[in-house]
């Protein structure tokens, strides 16, 4: 329980290198500061502390649990950021403690457990807990710009979209840790880890998917569990079309992109950055800086996602209203990754709809990654 002295204090559960990123963004904040820090592997939770410290942020308190951090601390907010495998249990956790909760992306690897979690801040959420998940990029100025301009339809009738995560991962990223290309704790490869935000971007432009096929392979990373590349297609409500491609095989690293395209207009983002831009029928590309009313250094790289994603969450908290991201948001990007292995694993193509309700909750989607089609 919180004390009165600062509004939001942060107990960061997991201190890998997500960690290192809630906690720095916490302790730049003037209204919120880490007061515990959680993790099975004391040497972890002790770095992560020293960097705190050496900051000039108060020493925050190091436990192997967080039923010892509550009991030990006081704090207000619970930010998980544990292998993915584990988000939803800790997340729970927290919740029965009567805590704000912010949940890194992805919400879980399991959509079973995803589904309970929502139900959980459903609850929670009529005793005024606050719970949210990480999609720092939809509050990137350029998204925030592009989807603006959908819901006022300035693009005209959406047609098509393309969106393209094309990373490289070594060998020895996968081998850092050994729950990395697992599918009991990683939940799927190039798209459920690093392809997963730009999907939750063609969600949030796009609407909700009606049908999705896919094919994932393992193309150069043959020690991992999971997919190394995948291309998927996705039939969208409003009839539009999307192609999503996800690797982390393409040597040397390559750019991620995501573009709408319209009957009036349409954008493209490349690297969280709004790169073009039409709408109304112009035929020339505006300045960003004409479509924004906020000034055009927003639109630079320094500017950190999570910072901003934490202002929306804490001022809900403060506010006692929802935060922007819901559970149920990630529950709908967990549902579309799943949907993904799944059409894949099957090689048919699948309705979202039957996926997000659990139809296919019992399909083993590890057995379809590498397969050529039936």
């Amino acid at each position: 329980m919180a004390d009165s002295t600062t509004p939001h204090q942060v107990a960061i559960v997991g201190c890998g290198i997500i960690g290192r990123t809630h906690a720095d963004t916490v302790a730049a904040r003037p209204d919120a500061t880490v007061t515990a820090l959680v993790d099975v592997d004391p040497a972890a939770a002790k770095a992560l502390a020293t960097r705190l410290t050496e900051a000039g942020q108060p020493e925050p308190k190091v436990y192997g649990d967080l039923d010892a951090a509550v009991a030990g601390s006081d704090i207000s907010l619970v930010a998980v950021c544990v292998p993915s495998g584990t988000h939803a249990a800790v997340a729970e956790k927290a919740l029965e403690h009567k805590l704000h909760v912010v949940v890194e992306k992805p919400l879980d690897v399991d959509l079973a457990k995803g589904r309970r979690l929502g139900a959980a801040a459903t609850r929670a959420a009529s005793h005024g807990v606050v719970c949210s998940v990480i999609s720092q990029h939809r509050f990137d100025p350029g998204s925030a710009i592009v989807a603006e301009a959908i819901r006022a339809g300035r693009f005209g009738t959406l047609t098509s979209a393309t969106a393209t995560v094309a990373w490289w991962r070594s060998d020895e990223y996968y081998a850092s840790a050994g729950w990395r290309g697992t599918w009991a704790q990683d939940g799927g490869g190039a798209l459920m880890n690093q392809g997963v935000h730009t999907l939750d971007l063609l969600l949030w432009f796009m609407g909700r998917p009606v049908t999705i096929q896919a094919q994932a392979i393992r193309a150069a990373h043959h020690a991992i569990e999971v997919e190394d590349t995948l291309v998927a297609t996705f039939t969208f409500e409003s009839g539009a079309v999307a192609t999503l491609h996800a690797t982390t095989a393409a040597y040397p690293g390559g750019r991620t992109r995501i573009a709408v395209h319209g009957t009036e207009g349409g954008a493209e983002i490349e690297d969280d950055v709004l790169r073009r831009f039409n709408a109304d029928g112009a035929k020339e590309d505006l300045p960003v800086a004409e479509q924004s009313a906020s000034d055009a250094s927003v639109q630079q790289l320094s500017i950190d996602g999570h910072t901003r994603q934490y202002a929306d969450i804490l001022g809900a908290i403060d506010a006692g209203t929802s935060a922007g991201i819901t559970i149920q948001d990630g529950i709908e990007a967990l549902a579309a990754v799943r949907a993904v292995y799944i059409a894949s694993t099957l090689q048919r193509p699948i309705k979202f709809e039957d996926v997000l309700e659990g139809r296919y909750d019992d399909v083993e989607v590890s057995r379809g990654i590498g397969l050529p089609p039936k």
